[in-house]
């Protein structure tokens, strides 16, 4: 799923190319994307776009008349620049917004369209997609530690919460917990002043270090590469391969639809952590060290 620095970027290549200018007309490819009927989304051609923002991990342009396109591509959504009138991919174009000098395009790369597109009038109406998070960039350490604290829930939850933090997701916050040098299945109330400390420096470093490094990246053109997957990440979708700060082989949760990646070494004391559901079936076979891990493995070969 595209994150915040992903959206933000985004929202900069969208920014030199359609603000101040007219959409022309919406082309929907499916008629799962759009979840709204009033006001029609028809009403929306012939109007200038005044402004972009992201609203936690949602891409909102702002249109004359008062009125919102709020744009969420869940985890396989993507958006396309390319020439004026361009036709929908086949399997994969779920709509397009055409403009003059160029279509937007918004893809999806699953059979299961999860992607959504609301259109909504007034301020009042835009602030009901908002899940509340703070901005991990602008926030203030204090705000920090007490969204973090008016919920109990382990940091790998409580980073992923978009009601506590805003943009944030299951790629980014392995990063930062690897970054802070902490445990995915810490708990908030259990955290001490210097790791809340630790944990907001981490926060606001990975997340402004990576959207940099994606602007850079980007230069002038339209980002093509948006992926949860990324070269030189520490931890996320390195599972097996070595630590960047100790060596040590990544290790990985799998748990519902997501995962967390976490070096044993530098965030939990050497000890190998597992989901419920795991260590229900494994017992007392679970390895609990990379020691014994390693044994295992010297055993099986």
């Amino acid at each position: 799923m595209p994150e915040l620095p992903d959206i933000e970027v985004y929202l900069d290549a969208l920014r030199e190319r359609i603000e101040g200018r007219v959409l022309l007309r919406v082309r929907l490819g499916s008629p799962f994307l759009l979840r709204s009927v009033d006001p029609p989304i028809a009403s929306v051609e012939g109007l200038a776009v005044t402004g972009l923002r992201r609203v936690g991990k949602r891409i909102v342009l702002e249109l004359e008349a008062d009125l919102y396109l709020v744009l969420h591509l869940m985890i396989a959504g993507r958006l396309r620049w390319n020439h004026p009138g361009a036709k929908l991919p086949r399997k994969l174009g779920l709509a397009a917004f055409d403009f003059d000098n160029g279509s937007l395009i918004v893809t999806e790369a699953s059979k299961k369209k999860r992607a959504s597109l609301y259109l909504v009038h007034g301020e009042q109406r835009l602030a009901e997609h908002d899940p509340g998070g703070i901005d991990p960039l602008t926030c203030s350490p204090q705000e920090f530690v007490d969204a973090l604290r008016r919920h109990t829930h382990t940091l790998k939850r409580a980073l992923t919460d978009p009601r506590i933090l805003s943009g944030v997701g299951n790629a980014y916050s392995d990063e930062i917990l690897h970054a802070a040098k902490l445990s995915p299945f810490k708990r908030t109330d259990k955290l001490g002043d210097d790791e809340l400390e630790r944990l907001h420096a981490a926060c606001v470093g990975v997340m402004r270090g990576w959207l940099a490094r994606l602007r850079e990246e980007r230069a002038d053109g339209f980002p093509a590469q948006v992926t949860a997957f990324r070269e030189g990440m520490a931890v996320h979708g390195r599972y097996g391969e070595p630590c960047p700060v100790c060596a040590s082989p990544v290790q990985r949760i799998v748990y519902a639809a997501n995962e967390a990646n976490y070096c044993a070494t530098c965030q939990t004391e050497g000890k190998l952590l597992a989901d419920r559901a795991l260590s229900r079936l494994l017992r007392r076979d679970w390895p609990r060290s990379l020691e014994e891990l390693e044994q295992r493995k010297q055993r099986s070969r």
